[in-house]
C-alpha cells in the first residue's frame, strides 16, 4: 500500500510502503557469487532440463562454467578486451539449463548479454543485431539457420556465432562450419565494482520491448537495476492480492506473503522456464532470482501447455511468473486438476489481466488458498494529466516513475529518450488511478479509444469479453465510425457456438457504459496476435482492420 505522499513543487510523488530501499553497492556476479547476502549452498541444483532432470548444474558448475566461458568470450572473441559496457553477446535460443552460463560469461568477461525470441525471423534477429552491434552470438542447435541467416545479414563473420548446448561440459560449435571451439581449462575472474556511479552507469544487459506501438527498442539494464531487483525480493514489502469471494461480494485486498527467508529455508524456490529468457520476466527470474534465492529451475525447450501441466506437477514447482494467457488455459483448461496445487507464489506481467480471470485461474492453484497477484514494481511515482499536471486522488492520469530498478533510458536512442523521460523520470504510458493507498492500473495511454472525445480502457472491455463463457481470448481497437473512434473486439472463438450478433447483444447487457459498446463490431480470428511475452500486438490488429469487415456491429 502506498501510504507515503511527498509534495513538491511540481506535484506530489508517492512512494511504496519503503521509502528507501537498501542496495548493495556491489555488482551483480558478486552478489551472487561471492557475497554474504547471496548464501546458497555450493552443491544446490540452480538449473535443470525439464524433459531430462539428470542434465542440471549446480551453484558450483554454474560458477566454474561461466568463468570458463568468459575466458573463451575475452580471449578467442575479444569481449571486453577494450573496456566493459560495449561488446554484445546475443543469444537467440530455446528454452536451455545452459542459457544462465552465456548470461553469466557475457558480463564476467566485460561484455553486454542480451536475447532474442527463439521465434524470431531471420529479419528481425538482424534489426536487433544491428541495433546492439552484436560482436558474437551463440545458439542453440535448433535456431542455428536463424542465427546464420542474421548473421549474414549484417556482415558478422560466421565463425562468430556459436552453438552451445552440451549435457554438463561447456561446449561451443562454430554453427557453420561445425569446427569444434578449444576451451582450455583457464577461467577468467570478473572485474569487483563498488563505486555506486560505475555501478549505476553500467551495461550489462539489453533487452527489447515487444514492438507494441512500433519497432522494438533496446533498453539497458545495470549492475544496480538488477540487484536492486534481488533487494526487492528480500524487502519486507507486503503484496496486495485479489482472492475469490462468494457470488455477490467484493473482491479485497489481503496480506501477508512470502518472504525471502521463509522461500530460502529449505531451499524450496522450485520455478518452471518456460518464457523465452529474452524479457525481464526471463531474466530476472531464471538467471538472477533463482541464484539469488536457490533452488532449482527446470528449462523447457518449448511452451507445450500439458507438458507445463506435467512437469509442474512432477517437480512441485512453488513459484510462478507467468503471463495472462497462461493463466487463461490454466482458467479454462478442464483437464487441470491439482497440477499447480504446490504454487505458493504466482504472479502475472507483462499485459494487463482482468479481475474474472484472476480469481478463476486462483482457484486452481495453491488449492484455491495461493493469492494470485499482478506485478507493477516501481518506486517513486508520478500521477499527471495529459498536460503534465497533478491529478487529485481518485482522477485517472499517466504513471511516471522513477527508482534503483528503473533503467535510465533506451540503447541509443535520443528520440525514444525524449519521448520516454523527462528530469530522470520513466513516462510509463500506463493510465491509472490512485485512491485509498493504491494503484489501479486502467489501460495504456496510447491504446484509449476516444468515443466522441469520451475515453474507453480496452483492458477493461477485454475483461469483461473474456467472462464469456464461449470466448476463449480477446483484444480491443479502436477503429473508425460515426465519425469518431469505436470499440470493436477481436475474439477466439468457435463460430458455431457464438456469433458476432450474440457477443455484441451479450456485451451491452454487461452493465457498462453504452459508449463503450461494441460499436466496430466483432472479428473472429484463430488466434489473438501477440508477443512472446504474452503482449497483444495491437498494431497487427489495427493493419488487419484496415481490410476487413466485422461479423456485427451495433
Amino acid at each position: 500500500m502506498a501510504s507515503i505522499v511527498e509534495r513538491k513543487a511540481n506535484g506530489e510523488v508517492i512512494y511504496g510502503p519503503a521509502k528507501v530501499l537498501d542496495v548493495p553497492n556491489i555488482d551483480l556476479m558478486t552478489l551472487l557469487f561471492d557475497s554474504e547476502t547471496c548464501r546458497v549452498p555450493a552443491d544446490t541444483i540452480l538449473h535443470a532440463d525439464a524433459a531430462e532432470p539428470s542434465h542440471n548444474l549446480t551453484k558450483a558448475s554454474v560458477l566454474q562454467l561461466s568463468k570458463k566461458a568468459a575466458h573463451v568470450f575475452r580471449h578467442q572473441y575479444g569481449i571486453g578486451a577494450n573496456g566493459p559496457d560495449k561488446d554484445v553477446v546475443f543469444n537467440i535460443s530455446t528454452g536451455h539449463f545452459m542459457i544462465p552460463v552465456m548470461f553469466y560469461a557475457a558480463i564476467m568477461a566485460g561484455g553486454i548479454f542480451s536475447s532474442t525470441s527463439p521465434a524470431a525471423t531471420p529479419d528481425e534477429f538482424a534489426y536487433q543485431l544491428r541495433q546492439t552491434d552484436a560482436k558474437i552470438i551463440v545458439c542453440t542447435p535448433d535456431v542455428k539457420d536463424t542465427a546464420l541467416a542474421a548473421a549474414k545479414k549484417v556482415g558478422l563473420a560466421p565463425r562468430n556465432v556459436l552453438i552451445y548446448g552440451g549435457t554438463k561440459d561447456l561446449e561451443f560449435w562454430e554453427a557453420a562450419s561445425g569446427a569444434k571451439v578449444p576451451i582450455s581449462n583457464q577461467e577468467l575472474e570478473w572485474q569487483r565494482i563498488t563505486d555506486p556511479v560505475k555501478l549505476e552507469n553500467s551495461v550489462i544487459c539489453l533487452l527489447f520491448s515487444s514492438g507494441t506501438t512500433g519497432l522494438p527498442k533496446a533498453m539497458p539494464l545495470s549492475h544496480r537495476n538488477s540487484v536492486a531487483a534481488c533487494a526487492l525480493v528480500v524487502a519486507p514489502a507486503k503484496q496486495y492480492n485479489v482472492k475469490a469471494k462468494p457470488p455477490g461480494h467484493k473482491c479485497q485486498c489481503i496480506s501477508p506473503s512470502h518472504t525471502h527467508e521463509k522461500k530460502r529455508a529449505g531451499l524450496q524456490n522450485i520455478n518452471l522456464a518456460h518464457l523465452p529468457a529474452a524479457h525481464i520476466a526471463g531474466v530476472q527470474s531464471y538467471l538472477v532470482n533463482n541464484c539469488y534465492l536457490g533452488g532449482t529451475c527446470y528449462w523447457m525447450q518449448r511452451f507445450d501447455f500439458p507438458k507445463f501441466c506435467e512437469y509442474a506437477k512432477k517437480y512441485k514447482v512453488t513459484t510462478m511468473f507467468t503471463v495472462p494467457p497462461i493463466y487463461l488455459l490454466i482458467a479454462n483448461s478442464p483437464s487441470v486438476k491439482d497440477h499447480f496445487n504446490t504454487w505458493d507464489d504466482a504472479v502475472s506481467g507483462a499485459a494487463p489481466m482482468g479481475q474474472d480471470l484472476q480469481l478463476a485461474a486462483g482457484r486452481k492453484i495453491g488449492n484455491g488458498a495461493t493469492s494470485l497477484r499482478q506485478t507493477w514494481g516501481l518506486s517513486e511515482t508520478y500521477l499527471l494529466d495529459d498536460n503534465e499536471k497533478d491529478v487529485k486522488p481518485g482522477e485517472p492520469g499517466e504513471i511516471w516513475v522513477k527508482g534503483p530498478v528503473v533503467t535510465k533510458g533506451y540503447w541509443k536512442n535520443e528520440k525514444a529518450n525524449k519521448d520516454s523521460f523527462k528530469d530522470n523520470w520513466f513516462r510509463t504510458g500506463d493510465i491509472g488511478v490512485f485512491r485509498d493507498g493504491f494503484f489501479f492500473i486502467v489501460d495504456r495511454k496510447k491504446e484509449l479509444i476516444k468515443y466522441k472525445g469520451i475515453q474507453v480502457a480496452p483492458a477493461e472491455l477485454e475483461a469483461v469479453l473474456l467472462s464469456h463463457p464461449k470466448i476463449l481470448d480477446a483484444a480491443v481497437i479502436g477503429v473508425p465510425g460515426e465519425g469518431t473512434e469505436v470499440p470493436r473486439a477481436y475474439v477466439v472463438a468457435n463460430q458455431k457456438e457464438v456469433s458476432g450478433k450474440d457477443i455484441v447483444e451479450w456485451f451491452s447487457k454487461q452493465g457498462l457504459s453504452r459508449y463503450k459498446n461494441l460499436r466496430g463490431g466483432v472479428v473472429f480470428l484463430n488466434a489473438i496476435p501477440k508477443s512472446p511475452a504474452g503482449k497483444i500486438l495491437r498494431n497487427n490488429l489495427r493493419d488487419m482492420a484496415k481490410k476487413e469487415t466485422p461479423t456485427a456491429k451495433i
